[in-house]
Protein backbone atom coordinates (compact mmCIF):
# COMPACT_ATOMS: atom_id res chain seq x y z
CA UNK A 1 0.00 0.00 0.00
CA UNK A 2 1.32 3.35 -1.08
CA UNK A 3 2.77 5.22 2.08
CA UNK A 4 1.63 8.96 3.05
CA UNK A 5 4.15 11.50 1.46
CA UNK A 6 4.22 15.27 0.28
CA UNK A 7 2.53 15.21 -2.73
CA UNK A 8 2.41 18.79 -4.11
CA UNK A 9 2.53 22.68 -3.60
CA UNK A 10 -0.45 24.61 -5.10
CA UNK A 11 0.89 28.12 -6.25
CA UNK A 12 -1.79 30.61 -7.35
CA UNK A 13 -1.10 32.65 -10.19
CA UNK A 14 -2.17 36.08 -11.96
CA UNK A 15 -1.33 34.51 -15.81
CA UNK A 16 -1.26 30.87 -16.15
CA UNK A 17 0.51 30.31 -19.14
CA UNK A 18 3.06 33.03 -18.61
CA UNK A 19 3.98 31.13 -15.19
CA UNK A 20 4.10 27.90 -17.04
CA UNK A 21 6.28 28.83 -19.70
CA UNK A 22 8.45 30.20 -16.98
CA UNK A 23 8.23 26.70 -15.03
CA UNK A 24 9.06 24.85 -18.31
CA UNK A 25 11.59 26.77 -19.71
CA UNK A 26 13.39 28.79 -16.99
CA UNK A 27 13.20 25.73 -14.35
CA UNK A 28 13.43 22.84 -16.12
CA UNK A 29 9.79 21.56 -15.16
CA UNK A 30 7.13 19.55 -17.94
CA UNK A 31 3.53 19.52 -17.69
CA UNK A 32 2.24 16.90 -16.67
CA UNK A 33 -1.67 17.79 -17.10
CA UNK A 34 -4.07 20.73 -17.38
CA UNK A 35 -7.83 21.33 -16.90
CA UNK A 36 -10.45 23.51 -15.65
CA UNK A 37 -11.66 22.42 -11.98
CA UNK A 38 -15.00 21.21 -11.50
CA UNK A 39 -16.33 24.69 -10.47
CA UNK A 40 -15.42 26.02 -14.20
CA UNK A 41 -13.70 29.27 -12.82
CA UNK A 42 -9.93 27.82 -11.40
CA UNK A 43 -7.68 26.94 -14.72
CA UNK A 44 -4.97 24.45 -13.30
CA UNK A 45 -1.58 23.36 -14.73
CA UNK A 46 0.32 20.33 -12.91
CA UNK A 47 4.38 20.59 -13.30
CA UNK A 48 6.94 17.71 -12.63
CA UNK A 49 10.66 16.46 -13.41
CA UNK A 50 11.60 13.59 -15.06
CA UNK A 51 9.06 11.87 -17.54
CA UNK A 52 7.14 10.97 -14.10
CA UNK A 53 3.29 11.09 -13.20
CA UNK A 54 4.13 12.97 -10.28
CA UNK A 55 2.98 16.38 -10.01
CA UNK A 56 5.66 18.50 -8.02
CA UNK A 57 4.18 21.67 -8.26
CA UNK A 58 -0.11 23.07 -9.12
CA UNK A 59 -0.50 26.41 -10.55
CA UNK A 60 -3.88 28.25 -10.37
CA UNK A 61 -5.44 30.47 -12.11
CA UNK A 62 -8.71 32.27 -11.08
CA UNK A 63 -8.72 31.42 -7.04
CA UNK A 64 -8.57 35.50 -6.68
CA UNK A 65 -7.33 38.62 -8.49
CA UNK A 66 -6.50 40.36 -5.67
CA UNK A 67 -2.94 38.68 -4.98
CA UNK A 68 -0.21 40.51 -3.12
CA UNK A 69 3.25 41.31 -5.10
CA UNK A 70 4.80 38.71 -3.58
CA UNK A 71 4.23 34.75 -4.39
CA UNK A 72 0.95 33.29 -2.80
CA UNK A 73 1.23 29.48 -1.57
CA UNK A 74 -1.94 28.50 -1.49
CA UNK A 75 -1.81 24.89 0.29
CA UNK A 76 0.76 22.06 0.32
CA UNK A 77 -0.75 18.49 -0.30
CA UNK A 78 -0.81 14.98 1.41
CA UNK A 79 -0.63 11.96 -0.84
CA UNK A 80 -2.93 8.98 0.60
CA UNK A 81 -3.64 5.89 -0.71
CA UNK A 82 -7.25 5.64 0.64
CA UNK A 83 -9.19 9.84 0.90
CA UNK A 84 -12.22 8.53 2.44
CA UNK A 85 -10.29 6.72 5.30
CA UNK A 86 -8.00 9.97 5.83
CA UNK A 87 -11.52 11.86 5.90
CA UNK A 88 -12.97 10.16 8.35
CA UNK A 89 -10.33 9.84 10.62
CA UNK A 90 -9.60 13.09 10.53
CA UNK A 91 -13.01 13.89 10.99
CA UNK A 92 -12.77 11.73 14.22
CA UNK A 93 -9.90 13.97 15.97
CA UNK A 94 -12.11 17.20 15.37
CA UNK A 95 -9.83 18.70 12.37
CA UNK A 96 -11.32 21.85 10.87
CA UNK A 97 -12.20 20.91 7.26
CA UNK A 98 -12.51 24.38 4.55
CA UNK A 99 -15.75 24.18 3.20
CA UNK A 100 -14.85 24.57 -0.57
CA UNK A 101 -18.69 25.48 -1.33
CA UNK A 102 -19.09 22.75 -3.54
CA UNK A 103 -21.63 20.64 -1.63
CA UNK A 104 -19.54 18.13 -1.35
CA UNK A 105 -17.42 16.89 1.42
CA UNK A 106 -14.25 15.23 -1.01
CA UNK A 107 -14.19 16.96 -4.10
CA UNK A 108 -13.46 14.85 -7.60
CA UNK A 109 -11.38 16.43 -10.05
CA UNK A 110 -12.43 15.84 -13.87
CA UNK A 111 -9.18 13.52 -13.87
CA UNK A 112 -9.94 11.53 -11.49
CA UNK A 113 -8.19 12.74 -8.55
CA UNK A 114 -9.74 13.10 -5.29
CA UNK A 115 -8.81 16.22 -2.21
CA UNK A 116 -10.10 17.91 0.75
CA UNK A 117 -8.97 20.56 2.71
CA UNK A 118 -8.40 21.20 6.40
CA UNK A 119 -7.09 23.90 8.45
CA UNK A 120 -3.43 23.73 9.91
CA UNK A 121 -3.06 24.98 13.45
CA UNK A 122 -1.81 28.89 12.07
CA UNK A 123 -4.67 28.62 9.65
CA UNK A 124 -2.41 27.57 6.59
CA UNK A 125 -4.12 24.98 4.38
CA UNK A 126 -3.42 21.29 4.23
CA UNK A 127 -5.00 19.54 1.15
CA UNK A 128 -5.83 15.40 1.32
CA UNK A 129 -5.03 14.12 -2.17
CA UNK A 130 -5.62 11.02 -3.48
CA UNK A 131 -4.40 10.18 -7.39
Amino acid sequence: MAQKRIDHVGIVVRDLEKTVRFYTEVVGLEVKGRLVHTNGVFQLAFLGFNGSDETEIELIQGYSDQLPSEATIHHFAVHVPDIEAEFERLKRLGATFIDQGLDQDIVTLPNGHRYFFIYGPEREWIEFFQR
